[in-house]
């Protein structure tokens, strides 16, 4: 597992909306990668994050969509865990829904940050949504920073 991780810019938050879509497909390291993500933004002094739910990674990118259409929010993280089994499912769902929430992210002008850790084993999943290393925290520090920049943008004058 790579520790590289980007540098932190210190964001202030205030006054930014954050949604967190996760899947419920390996909840209990779903839970940990949101927990985590959640404790970061409020860290920042965002206000606390809207929670949806949805069944697995496949549904992540209608769901970001949906949201995105119907809300005003900063930035999207999207949260979900899948990990190989006997078929290339895994692949599949991985490659697809990054492409997708690549389309939701610019046809919807709101930062989607993918959050969906595709992973060979359980150990993989686990090392990167625990206590020492959790990538929810890298997620929301993106949202942060990507909410950040849209702003930059939109307050410019062109």
């Amino acid at each position: 597992m790579s520790l590289d991780i980007p540098s932190i810019q210190q964001i202030d938050g205030s006054g930014l909306r954050f949604a967190i879509i996760a899947s419920r497909y390996n909840e209990a390291l779903v839970d940990s990668l949101v927990q985590h993500a959640s404790a970061t933004l409020t860290a920042a002094g965002a206000e606390a994050p809207l929670i949806e739910r949805v069944p697995g990674a496949a549904e992540l990118p209608f769901a970001a969509s949906t949201v995105a259409q119907h809300s005003q929010f900063d930035a999207i993280i999207v949260i979900g865990v899948v990990i190989a089994g006997d078929t290339n499912h895994h692949e599949i769902i991985g490659d697809s829904t990054a492409t997708a929430l690549l389309n939701v992210s610019i046809a919807q002008k709101v930062p989607v940050i993918n959050g969906i850790l595709v992973v060979n084993h359980l150990a993989q999943a686990e090392a990167r949504a625990g206590t020492t290393i959790n990538r929810g925290k890298e997620f929301a520090q993106a949202a942060l920073e990507m909410a950040q920049f849209t702003h930059k943008w939109k307050t410019t004058n062109q």
